[in-house]
């Protein structure tokens, strides 16, 4: 049987995996991807817990996190259309400025 300490391993392990990548990337869809595999780490930490621990409070939060990232995928991805159509690349060096034009 898997020990709790594992499990406990493996969400911290895609937690840090997706600071990194939130971190030290540049492209908006790896940064995205890293956002999602936070959650998921801290996902796993909540159904790790509530299975231990035989309670269905961190599962409900889980399934609510689980239905906020759909949420955040559709407006994200609707986002970065906008974004590309406007300046024609994903780079987030070029996303700095707030202004509306060229000067």
């Amino acid at each position: 049987m898997i020990s709790l300490t594992s499990y406990a391993f493996v969400s911290m392990i895609l937690f840090s995996i997706g600071v990194i990548g939130v971190i030290a990337r540049r492209n908006i869809f790896v940064i995205y991807m890293s956002i999602e595999l936070m959650l998921n780490g801290v996902n796993l930490f909540l159904v790790t817990f509530a299975r231990y621990y035989f309670s269905m409070d961190p599962q409900i939060i889980t399934i609510m996190v689980i239905s906020i990232a759909a949420a955040e995928a559709a407006i994200f991805l609707s986002v970065i259309i906008l974004l590309y159509r406007s300046k024609k690349s994903l780079d987030t060096d070029i996303f700095t400025t707030l202004t509306q034009g060229e000067k």
